[in-house]
C-alpha cells in the first residue's frame, strides 16, 4: 500500500511533502510479534538493551535504555515517598544461608535461589537474594518498634536474581536478574484495609492514568484485572492464620469494587496475594504489581511493637510492588507502544535537523538551541551542576545527507519531536517544531517557548 504522504512547508525555498508520513505500525508483521520480539526489534532500532551468552538471563541497559529505566525509577520514588509514605533503604545482595532458613526460603525456594560457597575452611554457604523481604524484617527488628512508627513502610530497588531455568528465560519478561519497585509495610492489624487500599491506588495512577496498556477486561475501565491468589500446596504457618488472611483479602477486593478473579493454590508460601495482571497485544495475560499478606515471617523473625498499653504486639506484613520487575514492565510498555515514548520517557525527546548543513546561520541557530536544551555546563566551569536542573535529550544531525533523508531517519527512532530550522527560521528566529504523532501541523516557536513546552510535557508526565 502507497503511504500517505502529508505535506509541509516550513521553510520557503524547501519541499517537504515527501519528509513525513504515518509510522504508526512500522515494523513488518509487529501485529505478531510476542513483547520478547517486539523488544528485541525496537532495542535493536533504538539501542537500548542488549544480551551476552556470558551471562544468561541478564540485561545489558546501553546508554538509551539505561535512561528510560533511571526515569521509571525515579518516577516510582517520587510517587512512594511523597505520596505514600516509604523511606527508601539499601539492603545486601547476599546473606548467610541461616537467614534463608529463618525466612522459609531455603526449605520452600531453594531451587529457585543462587547459592555461593566461601573459599575458606568453614566452607559457609550464602545465597543471593530472589527478593528483599527477610532483610526489611533485619531492619524492623533491629531496634524496639512503638505504635507510632507504625505504620512503618520501606522501599527497596536492589536488584534481585533468581536461577530460573535456560528454558524459560525470554527478553525483558522473564530474567535471572532484574530490578523490582520492592515495598514492605509493617503495620497493625487495624490499618491493614488502608494500606491496601493505599496500595491498590499507586496501582491505578500506574496502569490507569500514566501508563497505556491493553485493557485487562473489556466490561471495565480498568486496565488490568486482579488474581486472587490462595495458599499453595507448600506453605508455612497455620492453615487457621492463612484462612484468616485470605478473608482479609477477599474482603478488600469486594469493597474495592475492581475486576478480580480467583487463582487457587498461587499465592506465595509465605501468603496470599492480589496479582495485578495486563495484557499483551496478542491476548495473553503478564503479572506486574503485586500485593501480599503476610503473618508469618513477623513470627518467624519475632517482630513486635509496643501498642498504647505498652504490651507488645505482632506486627502485619504487607508485600507490595507497582511496576513488579522493572524490566518485565519495559517489555510491555514497548509491547504497548512499539517504541513510541511519551515525551517524559523518551531517550529521543527531539531532535534539531538544519536544512542546509552548509548554511553557518542555521547551524548556529540549531546549536544553540541543542545547548539550551540539554543544558550541558562546560568541564572548565568549576560550578557543580544544580539539584532540579532540567536536561532534555536533544540530538543534532548534520550529516552530509539530504534534508529529506535525515528527517526519515529521525523518524525511524521515534523522536517525540523533530525541530526544522531553514531560511524562514532564520529570518523569523523561530523554530519549526512538529510532534510525532501530528506531523500534518506545526509551530513556530522561540527557544524560550520550547524549553517552556519540554519543561511542562516532563512536569506532566506526556
Amino acid at each position: 500500500m502507497k503511504r500517505q504522504l502529508a505535506r509541509c512547508r516550513c521553510s520557503r525555498n524547501v519541499s517537504w511533502n515527501r519528509a513525513f508520513y504515518s509510522t504508526k505500525k512500522t515494523t513488518k508483521n509487529s501485529s505478531l510479534a510476542t513483547p520478547a520480539t517486539m523488544t528485541s526489534m525496537v532495542s535493536q532500532r533504538q539501542d537500548l538493551f542488549m544480551t551476552d551468552p556470558l551471562s544468561p538471563g541478564s540485561m545489558f541497559f546501553l546508554p538509551n535504555g539505561t535512561k528510560i529505566f533511571n526515569k521509571l525509577v525515579e518516577f516510582m520514588k517520587l510517587q512512594q515517598k511523597f505520596k505514600f509514605g516509604f523511606n527508601e533503604v539499601v539492603t545486601p545482595l547476599i546473606y548467610k544461608k541461616t537467614l534463608w532458613e529463618k525466612s522459609g526460603h531455603w526449605e520452600n525456594y531453594s531451587d529457585d535461589m543462587f547459592k555461593v560457597e566461601t573459599s575458606d575452611e568453614e566452607k559457609e554457604e550464602y545465597g543471593l537474594k530472589p527478593m528483599n523481604c527477610p532483610g526489611h524484617c533485619l531492619i524492623f527488628g533491629k531496634k524496639d518498634r512503638s505504635y507510632n512508627e507504625l505504620p512503618l513502610r520501606f522501599s527497596d530497588f536492589s536488584p534481585l536474581h533468581r536461577n530460573e531455568a535456560s528454558g524459560a528465560l525470554s527478553g525483558l519478561t522473564r530474567l535471572r536478574k532484574f530490578h523490582q519497585d520492592d515495598g514492605h509495610i509493617f503495620c497493625a492489624p487495624s490499618q491493614v484495609k488502608s494500606e491496601i487500599f493505599n496500595s491498590l491506588k499507586l496501582i491505578d495512577i500506574v496502569y490507569n492514568k500514566i501508563f497505556p496498556f491493553a485493557k485487562g477486561d473489556a466490561d471495565t475501565e480498568s486496565n488490568y484485572f486482579i488474581n486472587f491468589s490462595t495458599r499453595p500446596e507448600h506453605f508455612i504457618g497455620d492453615v487457621k492464620v492463612w484462612n484468616h488472611a485470605e478473608q482479609v483479602l477477599k474482603e478488600i477486593l469486594e469493597e474495592s469494587g475492581k475486576p478480580w478473579k480467583l487463582n487457587p493454590g498461587d499465592g506465595a508460601f509465605y501468603g496470599p496475594k492480589l496479582d495485578i495482571m495486563v495484557t499483551d497485544h496478542l491476548g495473553k495475560t503478564h503479572q506486574v504489581a503485586t500485593i501480599q499478606l503476610d503473618f508469618q515471617l513477623p513470627e518467624r523473625f519475632d517482630l513486635k511493637f509496643k501498642d498504647q498499653d505498652n504490651l507488645y504486639k505482632r506486627p502485619i506484613m504487607i508485600h507490595r510492588a507497582t511496576f513488579g520487575s522493572i524490566e518485565r514492565f519495559m517489555a510491555l510498555l514497548i509491547d504497548s507502544n512499539e517504541g513510541r515514548w511519551p515525551f517524559w520517557l523518551n531517550p529521543y525527546q527531539a531532535i534539531i535537523i538544519p536544512v542546509n548543513t552548509k548554511n553557518v546561520q542555521q547551524l548556529n541557530m540549531c546549536s544553540a538551541l541543542q545547548k539550551k536544551l540539554r543544558n550541558e555546563q562546560e568541564v572548565n566551569n568549576m560550578e557543580p551542576v544544580t539539584l532540579n536542573d532540567w536536561h532534555f535529550n536533544v540530538d543534532l544531525d548534520i550529516r552530509n545527507e539530504p534534508v529529506g533523508y535525515r528527517i526519515k531517519s529521525a523518524i525511524l527512532k521515534n523522536y517525540s519531536y523533530l525541530i526544522i530550522v531553514g531560511d524562514e527560521e532564520v529570518e523569523l528566529q523561530k523554530y519549526n517544531i512538529r510532534e510525532r504523532d501530528n506531523r500534518k501541523s506545526f509551530e513556530k516557536l522561540t527557544m524560550s517557548q520550547i524549553w517552556e513546552k519540554f519543561i511542562y510535557l516532563e512536569k506532566n508526565y506526556k
